[in-house]
């Protein structure tokens, strides 16, 4: 029988490789016979917290079948593995919405409304008596600071700073330290073209009739990715056309001052200003306080379109 795949979503963040790394930890621990694998390839932050702790990235998969799958840090299929619907889904450990998602079968499903998935997996460890292995903690702590933004972000909830505080003990690193340099390192522009820069972290979304691209590239210059602009809104507009995607919006975070620049593209740009309460200009406009996706973003966006 083939080994049961654990994996998060495409373009993956710290957080879905973290949570998949972390929970094939648990469940081989536990007796399963598992492998965590990746939607793609870790990020310059996954790629640093990887190396700091001793780990190797994931294998790369395109599809799952015949293997049956557990899911973290996502549910939806259109962010999932391109099979998603010929595989059995055994676990979904998540802390987003939930949508698109049925399965022919029952599952365990695990869904909190904390600041990261690795902030569950944390609690899980415990509530099943296993020990958290030093580069386990260490890669589920960056997860933890990563979607946090170093506890920074309106999702963070005392379960995110209580379960980093306990990993960073296992880890043996200084988590204001550590956190520091692991956010630096994911914002380097390097000499990568815009169409790879934006699909770092990149997520679709079905919201009502329309289907809205959101990508989110963190920064301690604004002022050097806007000097791109242009570049990034001609690379956003290609991805657009050619996946069909409605609407398109970089978020421009600065990890810094928590405050974020957004670059949008297609239509209905008035249920972006309406949704975040801008104006956007020439496919520009700053969010003054907005830092995250899942809690400032796509939530009012998708009350706007689902009409």
């Amino acid at each position: 029988m083939s080994k049961i795949l654990v994996f998060g979503h495409r373009n993956p963040d710290t957080d879905a490789i973290g949570a998949a790394i972390g929970l094939a930890s648990l469940e081989a621990a536990l007796g399963s016979d598992v492998e965590a694998v990746a939607l793609g390839r870790p990020s310059l932050e996954t790629a640093f917290a990887l190396e700091h702790f001793g780990l190797d990235a994931p294998r790369v998969i395109e599809t799952a079948a015949p293997s049956d799958v557990m899911l973290v840090d996502h549910n939806e299929r259109q962010q999932s593995v391109a099979d998603i619907t010929d595989v059995t889904v055994l676990k979904v450990i998540d802390h987003h919405r939930i949508a698109n998602f049925e399965t022919a079968a029952p599952l365990y499903v695990r869904i909190e409304p904390v600041g990261c998935t690795c902030t569950i997996l944390t609690r899980m460890y415990a509530e099943n008596g296993v020990d958290i292995p030093r580069p386990e903690a260490g890669i589920m702590l960056s997860a933890i600071i990563s979607d946090t933004l170093l506890f920074n972000s309106p999702t963070c909830t005392d379960a995110d700073r209580a379960a980093a505080a306990e990993l960073a003990a296992i880890a043996g690193v200084d988590v204001d330290e550590y956190g520091d340099a692991l956010l630096r390192a994911g914002t380097a522009l390097g000499d990568e073209p815009a169409s790879a820069i934006i699909g770092r972290d990149s997520k679709s979304f079905a919201m009502g009739p329309k289907t809205v691209r959101v990508s989110q590239l963190t920064t301690v210059d604004s002022a050097e990715v806007l000097d791109r602009r242009d570049e990034f809104l001609a690379a956003m507009t290609a991805e657009k056309d050619a996946a069909g995607y409605d609407l398109y919006l970089l978020l421009i975070t600065d990890v810094i001052a928590c405050d974020s620049d957004l670059l949008v593209v297609g239509e209905p740009v008035a249920a972006v200003e309406r949704a975040l309460g801008v104006t956007v200009a020439d496919g520009h406009t700053f969010g003054k306080g907005i830092v995250s996706r899942k809690k400032q973003i796509v939530p009012q966006l998708t009350e706007v379109l689902d009409v």
